[in-house]
């Protein structure tokens, strides 16, 4: 695995281009921060780009599936690039509306890069590197989110707004050259097959196939738990440093975070010789309402951060476990639509989420938000329990029928 050149351009290129992506997030939160007082408004903002991704999520899986993924990924990483330039005018202009636009323009790409980058990494590793490689790629994001916002805090103190910007906008500049090195092969006469196969259905012709592997329709639903946390976190964090009176939380808190997820996705290949899929998915579910209601104990500095280091332990458990579902069971034939469903789905997830906790923390505030939040998501997981047992679900297909064919 260690010899593929490709996991080492994909791991480097996610390493410089996360830098870039979270110092621009944390310029984001800085600039709605001087500029929006109501927390609803900043979450309106920001779904804006969210709905952009939405509408654009169809065409984007239909056209990963017909082209060459480094293609996809060649055009994407250009438009991350070029979008900078909206928040640059945004910020001399002092313009909410030159933000929106860098919103839009930016989830419009990524609306096209991650499932393209998902539906190539099976494509050049094994598969029974899937659940390592997709461990160190999320660990790289997670460092590159640490550093990313440590570096964005230092440059605040010493360096202009607009500063992380152009870092951010030169980190995509060199995710562009590395993905240049790429090399994927396709083949000619799957493409054919996939274009054939995909010219008039678009998303409809993925129900089926989830109708076929219903452990990926599952594993699906399954992942629209965490969102409850993550699709919350920027404001969460906002209004945490605010209760505290803390600036410095902030840092910690991404730091505690980070760090716990990184020793999850380590410890979820250990963790997964031990016990089973479906054990591993619905204890880490539970664990992040479990973290969700350790925030209700938001004075607290040492609970709020064990809150946030149980979430990212559990989701440095949870996301790759789930990833191997969808690599290996999905067709890869329908990587691309499916991948670009997934993420249309998490988009609409995170619209719904921001835009409640935006009104939640208006309305009845940080402590009552979190309980609800972690109600919802215990009773998701309870929920989707007894129904895989009444489906009579085996979240281990794979290994079952590779038993069955010896």
């Amino acid at each position: 695995m260690w010899k593929n050149r490709n996991i080492w351009i994909i791991l480097t290129g996610e390493m410089i281009a996360g830098l870039g992506l979270w110092t621009g997030i944390i310029g984001n939160l800085e600039f709605m921060q001087e500029k929006i007082p109501s927390d609803f408004i900043k979450a309106l903002i920001m779904s804006v780009g969210l709905l952009a991704g939405i509408i654009t999520g169809p065409i984007a899986g239909k056209v990963i599936d017909q082209s060459r993924k480094k293609t996809v990924l060649l055009i994407a990483g250009f438009g991350r690039m070029f979008s900078v330039v909206f928040m640059l005018i945004a910020i001399s202009t002092g313009s909410v509306w030159w933000m929106v636009a860098f919103m839009i323009s930016i989830q419009l790409a990524a609306t096209f890069y991650f499932p393209a980058l998902q539906a190539a990494i099976p494509l050049v590793v094994k598969d029974d590197d899937l659940l390592t490689m997709n461990g160190l790629h999320m660990n790289v994001a997670t460092i590159a989110r640490v550093a990313g916002t440590a570096l964005a805090g230092i440059m605040l103190v010493y360096w202009s707004l607009a500063s992380l910007y152009w870092v951010s906008m030169i980190a995509y500049g060199g995710l562009f050259i590395f993905t240049l090195m790429l090399r994927i092969d396709e083949g000619e006469a799957r493409e054919a097959k996939v274009k054939t196969a995909g010219d008039k259905g678009g998303f409809m012709e993925v129900f089926p196939v989830l109708k076929a592997y219903p452990a990926v329709g599952m594993t699906l639903v399954m992942t629209l738990i965490p969102l409850l946390f993550i699709g919350s976190f920027n404001l969460l964090v906002i209004n945490i440093s605010i209760i505290q009176d803390s600036a410095s939380i902030k840092g910690l808190i991404y730091t505690f975070e980070g760090i716990a997820f990184m020793v999850g996705s380590f410890a979820v290949k250990y963790i997964s010789s031990k016990w089973n899929t479906t054990t591993i998915l619905f204890f880490f579910a539970t664990m992040v309402a479990v973290a969700e209601f350790m925030l209700f104990f938001v004075d607290s500095t040492a609970i709020t951060l064990s809150a946030f280091a149980v979430l990212g332990f559990s989701l440095g458990c949870f996301f790759p476990t789930a990833m191997v579902i969808f690599q290996k069971q999905m067709p890869k034939e329908y990587h691309g639509r499916f991948f670009s469903f997934r993420n249309m789905l998490e988009r609409v997830m995170f619209q719904v989420v921001l835009l409640s906790a935006g009104a939640f923390l208006d309305i009845i505030g940080l402590q009552s938000m979190v309980i609800v939040f972690g109600l919802i998501s215990v009773s998701m997981t309870i929920l989707f329990f007894m129904q895989m047992k009444k489906r009579n679900i085996v979240l281990e297909q794979p290994k079952q029928k590779a038993a069955e064919s010896i």
